[in-house]
């Protein structure tokens, strides 16, 4: 650790020093129930048979969380990378990974609507009142795009009495960030409001020498919610929210490694500063009646998103590399133009929970509409935007892309005895794609396909006392196909083929010293069919998706939640992912010799432990101290499995001092400086005569103000 990770550590336990000699003896607690609705219905988290996680809104902030990447980062067998533009993530579930221009592995839904677009997974956690995270396939409610899990984020609903909340935080490399909420009653008991606002930005802390600047500044990123609950009858809810976030920060920040080593941390050093921007709009109206015999459900959901990026090709500069891309055609910007529309509509009916035989049915549609445009130009002069010069463009690719699915599902519980539980649900997802060659409408007219298909799960569930169960779950998952952009050459196909993934599982869940110790696990073996990987074709720059025939995963999960004495709680997790490429003859021209290698980005191992302690201080006082740890083990990065990144460890923690209305807190993450790569592509993949890395955020610390009115 360098100065100034030692002074922060320093100023933290001299704090926490300071709270543990005045803290006062508290009461032994139990850990607290969790109430989730990862089967679409208010349950007891211990009595779902699924492994999952449950983060309250105050855990989040304990753990100093503030978006989707720092949350699934914290669970064991889930990672997520963000990296080339501002909206883009690779989340990787146990094993199945997220891929440029695809559908997403693990389906995110925000208050009951489906977010389908990989662009729409990164977003900030502000006035949140819980994260579940499921794990393994959950096509039999969820449908498409939950083939390697499902993510439920559900906001703070607006108050029947006023109130408001201020975030207020600061950090290393002028990072800033501020959060505030105000909500209460328009009529008491009948008409609710609630208006959030979070507002960020910062200097950046990866530095481009060739530029002299920072490359993942954020010059803003800024988001407001509005949300109106009516009450109007007592079996009658509607709910009505929107969101709109404003962003321009970094794009194509990744270093050139000329070594080809995954562990060989370079700078950025490309002589075009990227840049992304762009803004999400949201729409969601839900309503929930009950009719006594069931509760009617229905959520309609619209998104518009756009980005725009610009930035370097070749990601050098003269000095580096004077012939630019391929040694003789000069310094080369790239960038693309995307805009997508998404409207949505889900309706359900489910029966009361207080009953043998529960019971739920479904149905969805969702029409999506997306344009982009990509080119890449010469930059003439070095540095500067000519994606619209003709005169520079070098390749033009402009799509259109209609896509429409719709989905019938159900699922039924039934007690076969008061501790032997059948559960059994199916879903059948219709998806119809068309794009259109915008670039070249005379070449190719309107590519159409319609893929289909049926998602069983079926679980069974045995008590064995009120606060133990085993199961046994038979699952499906699905993720769409597609095109590539229109114009690819042979030998690749212009379509790829949807993914499949069949799951076996076999998990426990038990509670113990009088819900003091919880420790829950699983083993899962998965059969992949058609798994999506991407690269590039080094012969025309095209971005392609390609199916591998079939991968088996199988691995391990183990989670352990433990109050030790009043106040301190401890926790931890350990997963194991071990990938295996069965069969790639549909590549194996382009890919020889991956048979047995792992997958994309594959993690085999890795461990999540921290506490959380909390102390009265007297007079008021409240002392409370998180931290962190994260072990992770190799990463492979593609799937010749020869770039290979050495583990990582990681340190946060958070320590502060509460005194009603408010809180002072010192915060670091990545206590340690690990310096390594996000996300890393080998040349054989991108299309470059060498290989490329995208860093990671250095050490970052700072300072937090909270206040509750």
């Amino acid at each position: 650790m360098n100065r100034a990770a030692t002074g922060l550590m320093a100023v933290v336990l001299a704090a926490w020093s300071g709270i543990a000699v005045a803290a006062q003896p508290a009461v032994t607690q139990q850990l607290q129930p969790v109430i989730v609705t990862a089967q679409r219905r208010a349950q007891h988290i211990q009595s779902v048979p699924i492994q999952m996680t449950a983060l309250s809104g105050r855990q989040l902030a304990a753990a100093d969380v503030s978006n989707t990447q720092q949350a699934l980062n914290l669970i064991p067998n889930v990672t997520v990378a963000n990296s080339f533009t501002f909206l883009n993530s690779f989340v990787t579930i146990r094993g199945v990974s997220e891929i440029n221009n695809a559908d997403p592995p693990m389906l995110v839904v925000v208050d009951g609507v489906a977010q389908n677009s990989q662009k729409q997974l990164l977003m900030d956690l502000f006035n949140v009142k819980q994260v579940q995270v499921l794990m393994g396939p959950q096509g039999g409610l969820y449908g498409q795009n939950a083939i390697g899990g499902v993510m439920i984020i559900t906001t703070r609903g607006p108050t029947n009495r006023f109130h408001s909340h201020l975030d207020l935080k600061y950090g290393n490399g002028r990072a800033y960030a501020a959060t505030a909420s105000v909500s209460g009653p328009l009529i008491r008991d009948r008409l609710l409001f609630s208006i959030d606002g979070n507002v960020h930005g910062s200097g950046g802390l990866i530095r481009n020498p060739y530029l002299r600047r920072n490359v993942d500044a954020v010059n803003h990123d800024d988001t407001i919610r509005a949300r109106l609950l009516a009450l109007p009858t007592s079996w009658l809810t509607l709910d009505l929210r929107g969101d709109y976030n404003g962003f321009k920060g970094g794009a194509t920040w990744d270093s050139v490694v000329f070594s080809g080593n995954a562990n060989d941390i370079q700078p950025p050093q490309s002589d075009y500063l990227g840049a992304s921007s762009g803004h999400v709009s949201d729409l969601a109206f839900k309503f929930d009646a009950n009719l006594g015999f069931a509760t009617l459900t229905g959520v309609t959901g619209y998104t518009n998103l756009l980005e725009d990026y610009r930035g370097s090709l070749d990601f050098t500069n003269p000095t580096i590399n004077p012939g630019g891309l391929f040694g003789f055609l000069g310094p080369v910007g790239q960038g693309q133009n995307l805009s997508t529309a998404i409207t949505s509509q889900e309706i359900h009916l489910a029966s009361p929970n207080a009953q043998r035989l529960r019971w739920l049915i479904g149905a969805y549609y969702e029409q999506t509409t997306k344009s982009l445009l990509t080119r890449a130009f010469f930059e003439i002069p070095t540095g500067s935007d000519q994606f619209y010069n003709p005169a520079a463009v070098i390749i033009n690719r402009n799509e259109a892309d209609h896509n429409h699915s719709w989905a019938l599902y159900g699922q039924a519980d039934y007690d076969l005895t008061h501790r032997l539980t059948a559960t059994v649900a199916l879903r059948y997802d219709s998806n119809t794609l068309a794009q259109t060659n915008l670039a070249n409408p005379g070449f190719g007219g309107v590519a159409r396909k319609t893929e289909t298909d049926s998602e069983p799960k079926a679980t069974l569930t045995y008590h064995f006392t009120r606060r133990a169960l085993g199961y046994l779950t038979y699952s499906t998952g699905f993720r769409g196909g597609g095109f590539n952009s229109p114009g690819i050459s042979a030998p690749f196909s212009e379509y790829f083929r949807p993914e499949t993934l069949t799951n076996y599982e076999a998990g426990f869940k038990t509670s113990w010293l009088d819900r003091r110790l919880i420790v829950n696990g699983d083993y899962y073996y998965d059969v992949d069919h058609n798994y999506q990987f991407f690269f590039v074709n080094a012969t025309n720059g095209s971005q392609i998706i390609q199916n591998l025939n079939r991968v088996h995963i199988r691995g391990l999960e183990l989670s352990v939640q433990a109050v030790v004495t009043g106040g301190l709680q401890v926790f931890g997790g350990v997963g194991t992912t071990h990938t295996d490429i069965v069969n790639s003859s549909s590549v194996s021209n382009a890919f020889p010799g991956i048979d047995g290698n792992h997958t994309p980005k594959t993690i085999p191992w890795d461990l999540k432990v921290g506490f959380q302690y909390d102390r009265p201080l007297g007079d008021g006082y409240r002392g409370t101290l998180r931290v962190d740890f994260t072990h992770d083990g190799k990463q492979y990065w593609q799937v010749y499995n020869r770039a290979v990144q050495k583990p990582l460890n990681l340190l946060d923690a958070r320590a502060g001092v509460e005194f009603a209305p408010w809180g002072v807190y010192l915060w670091g993450r990545n206590l340690g400086n690990e310096r390594y790569y996000e996300d890393y592509n080998p040349s054989k993949f991108t299309g470059l005569p060498y290989d490329i890395g995208s860093l990671a955020e250095p050490r970052t610390y700072g300072v937090e103000v909270t206040a509750n009115f």
